[in-house]
């Protein structure tokens, strides 16, 4: 039997892991004695695991998160307004085949962006497609398309991906046609039962002022909570976490007693020294 073009079948079967791999794998299965099914199977889930792994880091580009972070990375003992028990439902697959959407409100700072991108993230991790977009970039690219006749096309860059991430609804001032633009998004994906997530630092019903249509903006939610929910975040801006330590700075001087207490060690005024603001880490919104 003539020998067989192993690295060619395996080109045109286009495994390149395999390829990479069977080397190594052949002579740790010689080593260890492995069946022909065994060194089969782990040259396969090899392959497997490789795959997957490419289609994460491509379905993330295409995602357009701008900051990538996952559910484990949520602090939740600083944010206890929200636990993870309640996020069960939306950390599955049941997120995208109930078609479920949810609405993260709160103030700046308490962590909206970052559970968003996290349940969006573990979306990708069960095999979908998402796209993270903020509230004002999603109805000036949709109001640019109206002007220049290219709305339907514009549409379905926001209706087809399974997970929308529509960021920091009421954050920035948006213009009079928002309500409709949004409108068409949230119904097609509606209708087609595709989950949406919101974050918003305005309650609900402030968003027919944020959307300057107040009739549109409660048919908008009306659609959104049918099959989903709200999460009101609660608490102090994780990023000024390191502002809660007492600032003595401004108290009166302690005087120094002649009662057997200890005098201050530094008597004599002392100069103090503003220390510049460290970085925070940024994905708390």
């Amino acid at each position: 039997m003539h020998a067989l073009d192993l690295e060619g079948l395996l080109r045109r079967l286009h495994l390149p892991t395999v390829r990479r791999l069977y080397p190594e794998l052949e002579l740790r299965a010689e080593t260890e004695d492995q069946s022909y099914r065994d060194f089969l199977a782990v040259l396969m889930a090899e392959e497997v695991a490789h795959r997957a792994q490419t289609r994460i880091e491509r379905s993330v580009r295409k995602a357009r998160f701008p900051f990538l972070r996952a559910i484990e990375d949520f602090d939740f003992t600083f944010q206890t307004s929200v636990r993870l028990q309640l996020l069960g439902s939306y950390l599955g697959p049941e997120l995208v085949t109930e078609g479920r959407s949810l609405i993260l409100c709160g103030p700046s700072g308490t962590g909206k962006t970052h559970l968003a991108v996290a349940i969006a993230y573990r979306a990708i991790q069960n095999g979908y497609e998402t796209l993270f977009t903020s509230a004002a970039t999603l109805i000036d690219t949709l109001s640019a398309a109206t002007r220049h006749g290219d709305l339907t096309v514009t549409l379905a860059r926001y209706t087809h991906p399974h997970v929308l991430v529509i960021d920091e609804v009421g954050y920035l001032t948006v213009g009079g046609d928002a309500a409709n633009l949004m409108f068409q998004v949230v119904n097609e994906r509606y209708l087609h039962r595709r989950p949406m997530l919101f974050t918003t630092n305005k309650p609900l019903a402030a968003w027919g002022l944020v959307l300057h249509d107040p009739d549109l903006a409660e048919a908008i939610l009306d659609r959104v909570l049918e099959r989903g929910r709200l999460i009101e975040m609660r608490g102090p801006s994780y990023r000024t976490r390191h502002l809660k330590a007492v600032d003595h700075r401004n108290s009166p001087p302690e005087v120094a007693r002649i009662s057997g207490i200890q005098r201050p060690d530094f008597p004599e005024p002392t100069v103090i020294h503003r220390t510049s603001r460290r970085t925070l880490p940024d994905g708390i919104a």
